[in-house]
């Protein structure tokens, strides 16, 4: 018989519907924060006293990447309508266009050799052969910066599903709170959503008070927020993404830990880059599964939203501060009415010894 920590069924529980944020905290530091110490400490605070709850000497690393307007809508060659979700870059020829798996809708239209456009005729595009679980490969007529500003002019924001606009269409706000205020590098489908709570007065505060930051590369995929659906752990893959990890970052986190002082991943995606990377590989694609049992090389805590019942993000909190203890602590976010997911509140958890 498996351990629980190893089931599927451990990791769920019971989340009314209207504890799904729909929209931001009127202020990106005024959404909530649950504390889980290193014992048996627990704390009830507003994102904005981050910065107290760390020590000089600390060093927060958070992920910068920037989240595509990777929603397209457009029409099929002959009419029909067609939609798609941009996934991954495949690095190809040059003057060749841009091509990338997607997710696409309706899937059963998207056959080898079939063409598609994008805003009124102004993107354009081929399906190729199917990739990974359904998805399609899809050569566009515009490659590099072009392709870019492609995006920015015609495609949407794509929010999660569980957020819910009119035809699922992003807001103005959306726009905006669906993005780090650090957000530099273009390559995610998903927010690195425990970002969403940082302020200029909040990065202050934490220079104020000694604590550094750093930066990491995670190019968020939808792979990462999907539930699974093995029973069994050991049967789960997650999808590729790509990571990088600056050297100066690399260099920041081996100095912190010389010093003593604690490495803080702000999100689950800059735990998984920080724990894929040695010194002799700063990047690369990276299936890592972190889980109950898990020994953290790198990361000693952590700030992060309240995630979905059976996704491998709960797996992974479950693995640094302990399953029982964080559904607990969910329980409590339930009894209190805390908000969850993207736009809801966070956590600032803690490595349990030998975690």
């Amino acid at each position: 018989m498996l351990p629980a920590d190893s089931l599927l069924s451990s990791y769920m529980f019971d989340l009314p519907a209207s504890l799904v944020a729909q929209s931001p905290a009127p202020q990106r530091d005024a959404s909530r924060l649950m504390r889980l110490g290193p014992g048996d400490e627990y704390g009830e605070h507003i994102f904005a006293d981050l910065p107290n709850l760390l020590q000089p000497g600390d060093l927060l690393v958070r992920n910068n990447v920037r989240v595509l307007p990777a929603r397209l809508l457009g029409k099929r060659a002959g009419g029909g309508a067609a939609e798609l979700l941009l996934v991954r870059k495949e690095d190809g020829p040059d003057g060749v266009g841009e091509r990338w798996l997607c997710m696409a809708r309706p899937a059963n239209r998207f056959k080898p050799g079939r063409e598609f456009s994008f805003g009124d005729g102004n993107l354009l595009a081929v399906a190729g052969e199917r990739g990974d679980d359904g998805m399609v490969w899809v050569t566009f007529s515009r490659t590099g910066a072009d392709f870019l500003a492609a995006l920015e002019q015609y495609g949407q924001v794509p929010l999660p599903p569980y957020i819910d606009r009119p035809d699922k269409r992003p807001t103005a706000e959306d726009a905006g709170r669906y993005q780090t205020i650090y957000a530099r590098n273009p390559g995610a489908v998903a927010a690195p959503t425990a970002g969403l709570h940082f302020t200029p007065e909040v990065d202050r505060r934490l220079a104020e008070r000694g604590v550094a930051v750093a930066e990491v590369t995670l190019n968020v995929g939808p792979g990462t927020f999907r539930p699974i659906k093995e029973e069994n752990l050991d049967n789960h893959r997650m999808h590729s993404e790509w990571f990088d990890v600056p050297p100066a970052t690399w260099e920041a986190v081996q100095r912190t830990r010389a010093a003593g002082g604690r490495v803080v991943a702000v999100g689950t995606t800059s735990t998984r880059t920080l724990e894929s990377a040695d010194a002799d590989r700063l990047q690369g694609w990276t299936e890592l599964f972190i889980r109950p049992g898990y020994r953290f090389r790198w990361v000693d805590g952590m700030v992060t939203n309240f995630h979905l019942p059976g996704s491998s993000l709960l797996v992974m909190v479950s693995a640094l501060a302990g399953r029982e203890r964080i559904l607990e602590a969910y329980r409590r976010a339930v009894a209190g009415g805390w908000r969850f997911y993207s736009y809801g509140d966070a956590m600032l958890i803690w490595r349990t010894s030998g975690g």
